[in-house]
């Protein structure tokens, strides 16, 4: 690796940390009706509401310079402000070296994978999904479909593949939902999820749909096995499933997993 690309790429992940100070703010405003992610332009302690001035808002550093406290209450500050800026600037460095000479791809990878980060953790603390983002991966995967990888052809062929994706990303998780209240006479998959899929289909279409179930379904088990074992839930609890269907997402949107791979292990 020549001095010029490690620059760059450090470039990319200094962005990435920014991006992720951004995210922290869409996680915190967005279930907020009273809230906008652009205004007030600054951020505020959660604990005393005090403005943080710039220097206190420098991704990583300045949350180890402050020691994880407020400077003005002293109160803790949560260690997932800095530890979803670090994902955030990891996961730019990789889908940007995965898709560099696509840079119209990469740009709206990258939409769609900070989506998802914002998404999975607003789902994990209140089990919803704001219709911005499930319905915002729709618009941003037929608005890229002509130079999305995942898909083959001319440019009408490949919105196609993308609308059908997102039709078959509905279709299943909306089939799911509908047979599993009938068998166990309770919702058994959320419409955030339904919406979810469905534009997580306009990406990676129907195959990377199937594909993000299982590995979402295997991840979302172990996870509730965890919480059981540990006795932080109990059967028939409800779980979030956004974030592990995210987790399926992301490694197709990285690397496409065809269903011949978990059928003939090709």
């Amino acid at each position: 690796m020549t001095a010029f690309s490690i620059a760059f790429f450090i470039v990319v992940f200094l962005f990435g940390l920014v991006i992720g100070s951004f995210l922290n703010v869409c996680i915190y405003r967005m279930p907020l009706e009273d809230k906008s992610v652009v205004n007030p332009p600054h951020s505020a302690c959660p604990k005393c509401g005090s403005p943080i001035r710039w220097y206190d808002n420098v991704p990583l550093l300045s949350f180890a310079l402050l020691g994880g406290k407020c400077r003005n209450c002293r109160q803790a500050i949560s260690w997932r402000y800095p530890a979803i800026e670090l994902l955030t600037g990891v996961l730019t460095v990789c889908f940007v070296s995965k898709n560099i000479p696509l840079w119209w791809w990469t740009a709206g990878v990258l939409i769609a994978v900070y989506m998802l980060l914002v998404l999975s953790i607003i789902d994990l603390d209140l089990l919803i999904i704001p219709d911005e983002l499930s319905l915002g991966m729709i618009g941003v995967g037929l608005a890229f479909a002509a130079v999305n990888p995942n898909f083959s052809g001319g440019f009408w062929h490949r919105i196609m593949e993308s609308a059908i994706g997102g039709a078959a990303g509905f279709g299943l998780f909306m089939f799911i939902a509908v047979a599993g209240e009938w068998i166990f006479k309770k919702e058994a998959m959320g419409g955030g999820d339904i919406k979810l899929m469905a534009g997580a289909g306009t990406l990676i279409g129907a195959q990377g749909v199937v594909s993000s179930l299982m590995l979402g379904s295997a991840a979302g088990s172990v996870y509730g096995i965890a919480l059981l074992l540990r006795k932080k839930a109990a059967r028939g609890d409800p779980i979030p499933f956004g974030p592990f269907l995210s987790i399926g997402i992301l490694i197709n949107l990285y690397q496409l997993i065809p269903l011949s791979a978990y059928l003939w292990g090709q």
